[in-house]
């Protein structure tokens, strides 16, 4: 926002008030970008927290919990679980005893076997040489040891996590009827109103039939005498009027429609001479209406929330075929700098772009977290009814044999988006 100087203050006044907006700018865009890097912090935590309070729920055992990725630049242990932050900022992890039967294999010495997992090694009976033994109450937690709906539940707490807050985002915005928010939704997808036009004027056209009669910020209270309930009862007003001969493009009514607004805590009755618009279709005084948040019950807000994340998910899935097929889509793909970048200019436009925006991310982060290749959340999940399915456990080679092509595509699609965000930055 510009600063002006006020009536009645010196101009030098209105100056200093210039060069301190202008001193403080630096200090705004420092804070939005924290504001920013923290929303998306806040959804990777709560992804991992996901995992890591079912994993706790169901009894079994959590060696570390970490923000981003190795090298790790912090940590902390706290009973058996290790806390740490680390030097990449691509993600998170929770780490869980024995997410592959591969772990539990094997020996080791008795340092080494304490160095990977405190308190796990043990001596033989027979008091030979030091050998690496998982202690059985630690073998029986093992995520690979327990029942397949438990890993289940486990694995799909991260993304449940993350669609529970894409949902909430999306429902508070149209409960509370912020027009900010709204229009962001209704970008999303059009078929779901999330606003509606008041009887305000929000623009006046160059060169219309309005122009120099209305002002933008008035509001129409009446037509033709009758009171203005809404648009579509000002815009048949208006179309009931005709030229005098064929409907061309451009003719003018023979009669003038009255409206009667208020401005400026005035009210006034004015008249303007409608004219035709073949794009249109009808007769037209030439301003843009106001608009407002459409309002929402408690039930209608979710209902329209479930179906932006419907909307949503399918556009991501056959996004993601499009842009493996077609290099015009892949230009449109962004890594974690793109995505950055975007809740950045979200946060500076307002509170409720900034909200929804968080929350398309967090259903995003929940879709592709889904995709059914290890080691995504999906993967596991799919391999975890196989074994339900099979009956007995599957090999971890055969589960990333399996998944290897759909690795392959993923880390495509990456590092295409990377060097989608690069070209961007250096413009």
């Amino acid at each position: 926002m510009t600063p002006t100087a006020r009536p009645g203050r010196s101009r030098e006044r209105g100056s200093w008030h210039l060069a301190d907006a202008e001193h403080r700018l630096p200090t705004l865009e420092a804070v939005s970008w924290v504001l920013t890097v923290l929303g998306i912090v806040a959804l990777i935590v709560l992804h991992e927290l996901g995992h890591f309070t079912a994993a706790k729920a169901v009894g079994m055992r959590v060696e570390r919990f970490s923000l981003f990725f190795p090298p790790t630049i912090f940590r902390v242990r706290r009973g058996e679980t290790e806390y740490a932050i680390g030097a990449l900022p691509f993600g998170g992890y929770v780490k869980i005893t024995g997410m592959s039967p591969e772990e539990l294999k094997g020996y080791a010495p008795v340092a080494a076997a304490e160095a990977i997992l405190p308190g796990a090694a043990h001596r033989p009976p027979d008091g030979g040489t030091p050998e690496f033994e998982l202690d059985p109450e630690i073998t029986r937690r093992a995520y690979c040891n327990q029942a397949p709906w438990k890993r289940i539940v486990v694995i799909l707490a991260g993304p449940g996590v993350n669609l529970l807050i894409a949902f909430l985002l999306f429902w508070a915005i149209l409960l509370v009827g912020n027009l900010n928010g709204a229009s962001a939704l209704e970008s999303l997808i059009p078929s779901v109103q999330t606003r509606t036009a008041t009887t305000s004027v929000h623009a006046v056209l160059p060169g219309k039939p309005a122009d120099g009669v209305l002002r933008p910020g008035d509001r129409i209270i009446a037509v033709e005498g009758r009171s203005a309930t809404g648009a579509t009862a000002i815009q048949r007003a208006v179309g009931a009027h005709r030229c005098a001969g064929a409907l061309t493009e451009g003719c003018r009514a023979l009669t003038p429609v009255r409206l009667t607004v208020r401005r400026a805590g005035q009210t006034l009755t004015l008249l303007v001479y409608p004219a035709y618009s073949k794009s249109a279709g009808r007769m037209l005084v030439g301003f843009d209406f106001g608009e407002a948040p459409k309002r929402f019950g408690a039930l209608a807000a979710a209902g329209a929330a479930l179906s932006e994340m419907w909307h949503v998910t399918t556009q991501t899935i056959t996004g993601f075929g499009h842009a493996l097929t077609s290099a015009k889509d892949r230009k449109q793909i962004s890594s974690i700098v793109g995505i950055t970048q975007d809740a950045h200019e979200t946060v500076v436009a307002g509170a409720g772009y900034a909200l929804v925006f968080l929350g398309f991310i967090s259903l995003i982060l929940a879709v592709i977290n889904l995709f059914p290749f290890l080691p995504l959340d999906g993967g596991h999940v799919l391999w975890s009814v196989a074994e339900k399915v099979r009956g007995r456990r599957i090999s971890l080679l055969a589960m990333y044999r399996f998944s290897s092509v759909g690795i392959v595509l993923l880390l495509f699609l990456v590092v295409n988006g990377i060097s989608n965000d690069i070209g961007r930055l250096g413009g």
